[in-house]
Parts: structure tokens; sequence; C-alpha cells
């Protein structure tokens, strides 16, 4: 469970919690629980009606009360204040971070409280409201906001940086490291909600029980670079024209050049039952780390049966992962002698196995190894989890499509893939809800203080790890470019990995850029066939790449290609349209 932080004897606040919290949220004497966050915001996020259900399930008083981050309005102060009028305390107040719920606080003892006093009660609990601090002493002063303009007057009171990262992933922190390498005087911050850092290619090799989960997901705080300021928030909205980031909470911070960089989500919603299924039933996903340890459960107790694996429409991130799961899952019932009882199946919304030819004929000696059938063209639209029924819809020959449904023992679900909400609605966003990056420098193609990397940006590469250890580096040299006056200095071409584990102890190293051309770290290697030299590459030296080198702001082996020529400042003002400062 999350930590718990006690504003007053009748209000405490925190992050998001579960289900199977509220036994324990009971026992401590809470009487009601305020739930400020709207449904869908996050991939790992449980409806409100299964919160309210398991509230209830447990005595426990249930309000819903959704905020949208960033835009708090007086009239969601009111009917917090109202709230906490009617319930019975103490109350336990949540969201994604806890910032939405204490600000909603803050806002509503304005009115009779200091704002000095409130700022003071907040930060002793770990959230630091300052930025709020205009619209307090407005409340405090009983000043009237009557438009949107006088509101921006008095709520502008932003923090400003020579770099703003949003995001705290692999990306975020191999940049913001990297750039302090560069220049250890530049004022950095990253605005990230988590406590928790994921490393997401590894998520699949705990599902077979390769590695442990908890190699997977450390301390947030062990990575975040000394000399960059953590906001433990989350972004919200962009005001490129303002050149300010606008947190959950409704503060601004304020930026000379922007790197976005938040991740993507992950839609479960966008398979009906999907999340009522997760987790039970057969029902897994090795996308979600808490996951990949049930399908280690259901790999090993499963004796005979049918299994299905799907893929989603691209873009998704990590392009390998789920036929990875399918490989190894088969390569594990192999070894335990069960593979002949087992009816394997692939079901894929592309058209081909894989993208880039070159690499086809190893992975299809592997299916038909395994004896795997493949599904071309069958998108999972649905999941009936207890009647173990998953309905997918089939483009056919002709352009049509029609829906089948077919029975499992084992469902390993990949769910589709898009920007975060608060991207896919900002003024970064291209017309597919993308961060709008030139292909190559990773700058923004309208506003030219900001860059994007990783998973949200435009450019059509694979989604992976591997490949931000390659953009990193180009964002951090064009960044400073633009810092100094300059145009961009360095391209990225589009290298991507996808390291496929199609059995234990052995992978195929996909490396590729832009066009499918072959780019392998290392010459000497062959990286159409599967070795066990890549297999040590996989499970012993990316997590050392990834960890001790990428998040450190080393740059081994991802030095970037240089422009043919230098763009001058005449040609950066001509092609850009930003703002500095």
């Amino acid at each position: 469970m999350q930590d718990i932080k006690q504003i007053t004897p009748s209000l405490s606040v925190s992050s998001q919690l579960k289900p199977e919290d509220f036994g324990l949220i009971a026992s401590m004497g809470f009487h009601a629980i305020i739930n400020n966050r709207p449904d869908g915001e996050a991939e790992d996020q449980p409806t409100a009606a299964v919160m309210e259900a398991a509230a209830r399930r447990h005595g426990l008083e249930y309000r819903n009360q959704p905020v949208i981050s960033g835009r708090i309005t007086d009239e969601n102060v009111a009917d917090f204040t109202k709230l906490l009028q009617e319930l019975k305390g103490p109350v336990l107040a949540f969201c994604r971070t806890g910032t939405r719920s204490s600000t909603l606080w803050a806002l509503s003892e304005a009115p009779r409280l200091a704002p000095d006093a409130i700022l003071k009660a907040t930060g002793v609990v770990g959230y630091n409201l300052e930025a709020l601090r205009g619209r307090l002493e407005a409340r405090w002063a009983g000043t009237e906001i009557v438009d949107e303009r006088t509101r921006d007057l008095i709520f502008y009171r932003s923090t400003k940086y020579d770099v703003v990262i949003v995001g705290g992933g692999a990306a975020g922190i191999a940049t913001a490291a990297s750039l302090l390498k560069k220049r250890a005087d530049l004022s950095i911050a990253i605005i990230e909600p988590s406590d928790q850092h994921d490393y997401q290619p590894g998520w699949t090799l705990v599902g077979a029980n390769v590695v442990p989960r908890e190699s997977a997901r450390r301390a947030q705080a062990d990575y975040m670079p000394k000399g960059a300021k953590w906001i433990r928030a989350a972004a919200a909205a962009f005001e490129p024209d303002k050149n300010c980031v606008v947190l959950e909470d409704g503060g601004r911070v304020g930026y000379a050049a922007l790197v976005v960089c938040p991740g993507i989500k992950l839609n479960w919603a966008g398979i009906e039952g999907l999340q009522d299924s997760l987790g039970r039933s057969g029902v897994t996903c090795n996308y979600h780390v808490d996951m990949s340890s049930y399908t280690w459960e259901l790999v090993r107790s499963m004796e005979g049966g049918r299994a299905l694996f799907t893929q989603p429409p691209m873009p998704i991130k990590g392009a390998g992962a789920p036929q990875n799961a399918m490989y190894l899952t088969a390569s594990t019932w192999e070894r335990m002698g069960r593979l002949d009882n087992m009816e394997i199946e692939f079901n894929t919304a592309a058209g081909v196995l894989f993208g880039v030819k070159d690499f086809v004929p190893g992975l299809m000696a592997y299916v038909e190894r395994y004896g795997a059938k493949l599904a071309f063209g069958s998108n999972l639209t649905a999941v009936d989890g207890p009647g173990k029924k998953a309905y997918f819809e089939i483009a056919d020959a002709d352009g049509g499509k029609r829906t089948v449904a077919k029975d499992f023992d084992v469902l390993h679900v990949v769910p589709p893939q898009m920007a975060p909400d608060f991207i896919r609605n900002s003024p970064l966003a291209d017309a597919a809800g993308w961060v709008e990056v030139d292909n190559e420098t990773l700058r923004h193609k309208r506003f030219g203080n900001v860059f994007s990397l990783g998973d949200v940006c435009s450019a059509p590469n694979a989604k992976t790890a591997a490949a931000v250890r390659k953009q990193s580096p180009v964002v951090v040299r064009n960044l400073l470019a633009f810092l100094d006056g300059k145009g961009p200095r360095t391209i990225y071409d589009g290298y991507g990995a996808c390291p496929f584990t199609v059995e234990i102890g052995k992978v195929i190293m996909a490396e590729f850029g832009y066009g499918g051309k072959l780019l392998p770290t290392l010459p000497l290697t062959r990286p159409i066939q599967p070795t066990y030299v890549n297999w040590l590459a996989k499970t012993k030296l990316m997590p050392f790449l990834y960890y001790d080198l990428m998040l450190r702001g080393h740059e081994w082996l991802a030095t970037p290609k240089r422009l043919a020529f230098e763009p001058t400042a005449h040609d950066v003002i001509a092609t850009c349209d930003f703002k500095d400062g």
C-alpha cells in the first residue's frame, strides 16, 4: 500500500490505492474514502466502480469526485469542502500522487488559513505546493477571479529552469544525467510522479522466471541525477507559447528548453472485459510487472491446453515482447516435456510476423519448432475471463472484417497503446497524438525549444529502451546547441533493438534503423542468428548498460552522427516558431 500522509487529524491523502488496500485502511480507523482521480488516467488504475465496491465491502463510505489534473476549478474546491463536511472522519483522499487531493484541501482552507500555514502543513508531509501560492493568496485576500486572463496573472508564479524534462523513465533520466555531465551548471527539473523506476525490458524475463521481479523495479530516488530537481508531481498540460508546463495542482514550471518523454499509455480499456479479467481466469500480460509473476504461475502450473498470445496494432513499446512471451513460454514447456500437450497460437493485428524481413526466417524456425499457429490480421477486441473466451476482429483478404471467438486456457494479452491523454490533447501533438518531432534531430517541428524522445515522440522507430540509448545523445547535443543560439548538430538514424528471446539460452538480437537497415552494435556478431552470446547480452550486459551507464549519463557505443552541415542562426529563426524566455 502507498504511504498515507496525514495533513490534519480528520484528513489524510495518498497516491493511487488498490482495492486490496481497503481492509488495512479500515483497520487503521478511517471511515471514508474520496477518490479524486478520473477513470482511465493510467494503465494500472482500477476503475471508480471497482474501488467503491471494495471500499463498501470493508464498511468504508466512498465518494467519487474526479478532478482533471492541472484544472482544479473553484467548483471542484467547493465540492471537496462539502464532502469533508458531510463525511465522518478520519477521511482518506487519493489521486495519482496525492498532489491533487492535497491541493483541494489547501484551496478549501485558503479563505480561513494563511498561505504560509497551508504550505507548511502540506510541505511537512512531502507535497511542495509553492507554485500554488498565488492562488492561495488570492483566496486568502478574497480576490475574485473574474476571467481567464486574471486567473493566469494570479497563478503565474512559476519557477523557471534552463531545462524541464517531463518524465523520469529511461529517456528522462538518461537525458538529464548526460546534460549535467556536459554542463554541470544547468538548472534542470524532472517532473515525475512515481517513486519507482521500472526496467521494462526485464518484465518478459520475470514472466519466464529467468530473473526475479525485484530486479525489474528499483527506487526512483537512486537514479535521479545529482544536480537535477525532482518535482514529484504529474504534468497535466503544456503552454508552449508561455514556455510553461502545467502541473496537476495547477502550478506552472517554466523553461528555456523542454524535453518531453513521459512514456506511452497502455489502453487496457481498449479491449472490452480485459480490466475485469486481468490477473485471474488465466488472463495475464507481461507489460505490467505485477502481472509478469502471474504469467509464470500460469506457465509452470499448466499441464496441457490452449495458450493464446496477442499483439495489437502498431505502434507499441517493445515490439518483440509479444512474441517473446510466446517463445519463452513454449521453451519452458519444451524443457518440462509438456509442449506436445499444448496448442499455441499467436494472434497479431499485423500482416507479417516482424516488419524487418531479415529476421523473419530465424523467427519462423522457432514458430515451427514449437508448433505454434500464426493468425495474421487478428486483433483482440474483447475478453470473457470466466467464460475462457477471447474475441478477435479478423481482417479478410477482401477488406472485410468479422469477429471470431476463440477458447483459451491461458491468454497473454498485449493492450493497444497510445500517447498519454495530456500529450494527445496538447499543442505539442501531431494528428496521431504523438509529440511532433523531426525524425532525425528529435526537435519539435513547430516549437524550436522543445525536444522529445522515447515512446511518446512521433519518430517512426521501434519504441524500445535501446532506441533511447541512441536518442538521448542526439537530444542532449541539439538541446545544448539551442541554448547556445545554434541549430541542431546531430541526427538520429532510427536505431532500435528487439532482442527476441526465442528459447531459454538463445536470443536473436534484432538491431535496425530507419527503413529496416541492419545496425548491429558489434559488427562481428551474427545479427540474424540466435546465439548464447546474445542471451548473455540480454540478461547480463543490457541491465548493466541501462542502470550503470545510460542512467548515469554515459554514452558508451551511442555517439550520434553529426549533421552534414550546421544551420546558421538565420536558418534556425527562419524555420522555427518559438519564444525564448
